[in-house]
């Protein structure tokens, strides 16, 4: 069964991208790794894509007012070099490598993954781990959701049909954060379960701490919870089993059977304590 017709456009300005948005049917194409896979697939239906390779602007990638700036046609493959300093590169640096493979790497963006919103997909997880800010482009203006609003569902955000996602500004870590992130992969796409964390130590003591785990339910969570059981200790190993813990009772709605449960829990609970390890050895060398 061959695949339906699919309508191409190639927009030259956001504006021509807003246009061909405004019917509320149209796909936007960037890096396309996860989007042509599914429109011509056998029995997929007709649909209609609009090309944003050629708008200019786009590619934005920098530093201003204490956010990292993402232009939605920077590929992974930015993230790969040391180019971006300090404990937010790092951790770009740490997820990126597992993302897809380097043909993957060169084409995809980071701006893609978060519109596709994959529970399991390692940007998502990054996003709502440093509190992104991300900025959509609609008929109505631009306006701005913080990342853990803007995963609702698999493969839901808050992006209305008709708005273009423009702009991941991701929060500059301050110095003495460690990162951390450790996954249980049961094939070569995405992790079956993961944790990610980012903890920053002052005076030997955590002051801050974010605990995300990725693929627990229907889009990445932080285990709140967790992070303030860490928040004031001296992250000694104690307090990053009692984290663990914690973090691993959390529910989140993608425990899929009470009999399931153990397994899953003690997936989560080793996960998140093997990032929070990795964590404490950057905030260390940090400091």
């Amino acid at each position: 069964m061959r695949s339906a017709p699919v309508e191409y456009l190639s927009a030259r300005t956001v504006d021509e991208v807003l246009a061909a948005l405004a019917d509320g049917e149209t796909s936007v194409l960037a890096g396309g790794q996860s989007l042509i896979p599914v429109v011509t697939r056998p029995g997929a239906p007709p649909c209609r894509l609009v090309d944003i390779n050629r708008v200019g602007g786009l590619d934005t990638l920098a530093e201003a007012d204490g956010f990292l700036r993402v232009g939605p046609l920077v590929r992974h493959r930015a993230f790969e070099s040391d180019t971006i300093g300090g404990p937010l590169g790092d951790l770009l640096r740490v997820v990126v490598r597992h993302i897809g493979h380097p043909p993957i790497r060169a084409r995809g963006t980071m701006l893609g993954s978060l519109a596709y919103a994959h529970p399991a997909a390692e940007w998502p997880a990054m996003a709502v781990t440093v509190g992104a800010r991300l900025v959509l482009d609609g008929p109505a203006g631009r306006r701005t959701v913080p990342a853990d609003r803007f995963f609702t569902a698999p493969y839901t955000t808050a992006r209305r049909p008709d708005e273009l996602l423009v702009e991941a500004r991701l929060p500059i870590l301050p110095d003495g954060t460690g990162i951390g992130y450790a996954e249980n992969r049961r094939s070569s796409i995405y992790p079956h379960a993961a944790a990610m964390t980012a903890v920053t130590v002052t005076g030997g003591v955590v002051t801050s701490a974010a605990i995300c785990l990725v693929n627990s339910g229907p889009h990445p969570v932080r285990a709140g919870a967790a992070e303030a059981a860490l928040i004031g200790t001296t992250f000694s190993d104690d307090a990053i089993a009692s984290a663990a813990e914690v973090a691993a009772e959390s529910d989140t709605g993608r425990l899929d059977d009470d009999a399931s449960r153990p397994e899953q829990r003690r997936a989560f609970r080793i996960l998140a304590r093997r990032a929070l390890r990795q964590a404490r050895q950057g905030a260390a060398r940090c400091g």
